[in-house]
């Protein structure tokens, strides 16, 4: 897939977008990045001197129909529901928990050729793996290929932070 990847030039979104880590290995890659939400202010206006674009709020509060049309869509969704220093509450937390159903909303409109999602390690085990295996059903009902586990990387076996 990298290799698909690097040789077009494709259009991507950016959501739970933070600093813009996606942003900056995809437009590394000459790709476009057409829409990007991240809810923290703060964060928007580093990601918008950073990256030099407009960046939505609240991904629950936008249209999904306004959202472009893109060839990948990319989420690092917020962990704390999933993380073992977090509430542990997973896809039931009130909150952050039911954010990954509205990730496979836009899939399910937009319908992206790829999809990147990133989390913690501990998603592949929380709540005795029921949490990973809803994820996994979800997005293949959609259509995605995704491996049986998570594929769990550290940044440190790739020599960047």
């Amino acid at each position: 897939m990298i290799h698909i990847i690097s040789m077009r030039k494709l259009k991507f979104i950016d959501l739970f977008a933070g600093l813009g880590g996606f942003h900056l290995a995809l437009s590394g890659l000459r790709h476009k990045c057409v829409f990007a939400s991240e809810l923290d202010q703060e964060l928007r206006e580093l990601y918008e001197k950073n990256h030099k674009m407009k960046i939505q709020g609240d991904i629950n509060e936008i249209d999904i129909n306004s959202i472009p049309l893109h060839d990948i869509l990319c989420a690092g969704f917020p962990c704390q529901p999933f993380s073992k220093a977090g509430t542990q509450l997973g896809l039931d937390d009130p909150r952050n928990g039911n954010l990954f159903y509205r990730i496979m909303e836009i899939l399910n409109i937009h319908k992206p050729e790829f999809l990147i999602l990133e989390n913690v390690p501990n998603l592949k085990g929380h709540d005795n793996g029921n949490t990973w295996k809803v994820i996994h059903e979800n997005i293949d009902k959609l259509g995605y290929y995704t491996y049986p586990e998570p594929v769990i990387l550290n940044v440190l076996h790739f020599n960047v932070p």
